[in-house]
């Protein structure tokens, strides 16, 4: 019997209220989370405000799809209240904040007594900070005023959790702690898949990757920046891959630092774990996260990594260091150092492999049911 029906006593019929708006983690997350939701026997209707970019088609078939007309997540309520009238699911998570906030107002207009989950995935006051004042007050007041309705949040990491205490004033008992199910049965067989880069597949020097959204959160110019000062102590490669709006600024920084022969932006990657496998290391300057999922993913594929200690997640993935480097935020020289004695010195791929057992697809899931069904 499946988690899901021991709880319930029968099949649950769960609902996802998200947005599919790109190629970031969040949506590959939710990929994961959905295909753990089928293992488990539970039928689910995927509400989607949007319904963009490369995860969209990764969706399982035995996902009901649902597409709402409104066609942005603020302007959805009155379609969502509706489905919630007719349908009346066991539980709703929401995905995101804005999404929330916008199951919670639904479900008071469709005057139902479906559960509300909010998920949230990333640190809010260590990304508002590099906002005006202004923009951040707007962006906790309705947090304060709309989540005292939430029936839980899931956060995807214990800095999360706090930080969703702080701005929102909910209590503890209501914010659950669930790792991402970022860990799949096919990742390694995925890693096996094409190089996405001829240098993964060249033994002449090292190679190190950054992947993400090329984005000032991401900071890739702090990584660009210390790979320089790296290469007068050893001969290497960067690649990066991601797409984003800093990626003619980055061309700019390779080029002034004259590293156009050995750094350079690959575009976004289609199977990310072939990339991971194949890296010397690999390295994680964020200013700020959430729960970093790529960084679980090199580690799960025994990659040696160094991560900046941002707010919040890398931290509790390396167990405070143990299992990789971590450095200041936006502190180069730092960097430099940590990426130089890693590559000389790696942690065995084993080691590393066992710290991210907790972000396994099935031991995820069902944390999200427990909290979805009864609470937990």
């Amino acid at each position: 019997m499946s988690l899901a029906e021991a709880t319930c006593g029968r099949p649950p019929h769960l609902a996802i209220f998200v947005s599919f708006s790109g190629q970031g983690g969040v949506e590959r997350m939710l990929v994961n989370l959905l295909h753990g939701l089928l293992a488990e026997g539970v039928a689910v209707d995927l509400l989607l405000a949007r319904a963009r970019g490369p995860f969209v088609d990764q969706v399982p078939d035995g996902i009901n799809r649902v597409h709402l007309k409104a066609g942005h997540t603020a302007w959805c309520v009155p379609e969502l209240a509706r489905y919630l009238r007719r349908t009346r699911p066991t539980a709703l998570l929401a995905v995101k904040d804005r999404a929330i906030r916008g199951a919670i107002r639904a479900r008071h207009l469709a005057r139902v007594e479906t559960r509300i989950v909010g998920r949230l995935g990333t640190n809010l006051d260590a990304s508002l900070a590099y906002q005006p004042a202004w923009q951040a007050a707007l962006r906790r007041a309705p947090m304060k005023r709309v989540y005292r309705h939430v029936d839980a949040i899931i956060a995807v990491s214990d800095g999360v959790a706090a930080d969703t205490h702080s701005v929102t004033g909910l209590p503890f008992e209501r914010i659950r702690v669930v790792r991402n199910p970022v860990i799949t049965d096919t990742l390694r067989h995925q890693a096996d898949g094409p190089s996405p880069h001829p240098w993964l597949d060249d033994d002449v020097m090292p190679v190190v990757v950054g992947m993400g959204r090329l984005t000032e959160q991401k900071d890739f110019d702090t990584l660009i920046r210390a790979f320089s000062e790296l290469r007068h102590q050893t001969p290497c490669r960067l690649v990066i891959f991601g797409d984003g709006p800093r990626h003619d600024a980055l061309v700019d920084l390779i080029q002034t630092l004259d590293l156009d022969d050995c750094v350079t932006l690959a575009g976004f990657v289609d199977n990310p774990a072939a990339a991971l496998a194949r890296a010397d290391l690999f390295v994680l300057s964020s200013r700020w996260e959430g729960s970093p999922n790529v960084l679980t993913e090199a580690m799960a594929l025994g990659t040696p990594v160094v991560a900046t200690d941002c707010p919040s997640g890398p931290r509790e993935i390396l167990a405070d260091g143990r299992y990789g480097t971590l450095v200041p935020v936006r502190d180069t020289a730092v960097l430099a150092r940590a990426m130089h004695n890693t590559l000389k010195a790696p942690l065995a791929a084993d080691d590393i492999r066992s710290a991210v057992s907790a972000y396994e697809v099935a031991t995820a899931t069902r944390g999200y049911l427990s909290v979805l069904l009864n609470g937990g």
